[in-house]
Parts: C-alpha cells; sequence; structure tokens
C-alpha cells in the first residue's frame, strides 16, 4: 500500500522560505511524475509544481521563480524548496503523483505551511 508523508511545514513570515519534504512507500517512485498540491482554507486544492520521471519541472503561475520542486528516486522523496514567501501561500501542501498523467494514490496528512507577519 503506498504511503505518502509530506513534512517541513511551518510558520514564517512574508519573504521568508521553507523547504518540503514528501516520502513516498510501497510504489515505483521512481517511473511517475510527482507533484506538490495546496489547499487553502475555503478553496479547492490545486497544484502548484510538477516533477516527471526525468526531471522536467512545470509550475503554476502564481508559484513561478519562487518555488523549486525536486526529486530523489533513490530515496523515494520529493521535495519543495518555497522561497519568497507570500500569505496567500498559507494553504496545507501535499504531495502525489500528478494527476494530469496517472490516478493518485491515498491523501497524506499534508503539511500546513502559514506565511504571516
Amino acid at each position: 500500500q503506498v504511503q505518502l508523508v509530506e513534512s517541513g511545514g511551518g510558520l514564517v513570515q512574508p519573504g521568508g522560505s521553507l523547504r518540503l519534504s514528501c516520502a513516498c512507500s510501497g510504489s515505483l517512485f521512481s517511473i511517475y511524475a510527482m507533484a506538490w498540491y495546496r489547499q487553502a482554507p475555503g478553496k479547492q486544492r490545486e497544484l502548484v509544481a510538477a516533477i516527471s520521471s526525468g526531471g522536467s519541472t512545470t509550475y503554476v503561475d502564481s508559484v513561478k521563480g519562487r518555488f523549486t520542486i525536486s526529486r530523489d528516486n533513490v530515496k523515494d522523496t520529493v521535495h519543495l524548496t518555497m522561497n519568497s514567501l507570500k500569505p496567500e501561500d498559507t494553504a496545507v501542501y501535499y504531495c502525489n503523483r500528478d494527476e494530469r498523467r496517472s490516478l493518485l494514490y491515498p491523501w497524506g496528512q499534508g503539511t500546513q505551511v502559514t506565511v504571516t507577519s
């Protein structure tokens, strides 16, 4: 059974940085495109960054130039480095397969990111 465990969230001031991590167990991690999603209160979950099995990346416009997605196919982990954080980045962040290419795994618990002064 696939298990996704996100970590690294926290409380940060505007302009600050965080690095999120997601450990994926129980799957053929390296062959799938992976993604980070976020869900803010009262809003639908959105895909913010994705990375192919080969390392190609895509980002939603609102995070381009500030967020970087990366993966480690040896450790079966995917990371999201977030710089220049804004209050509108506040959300619960989740990792999963890229929904545009594959069926989703069961969701993990997510990690809360709060950007506030």
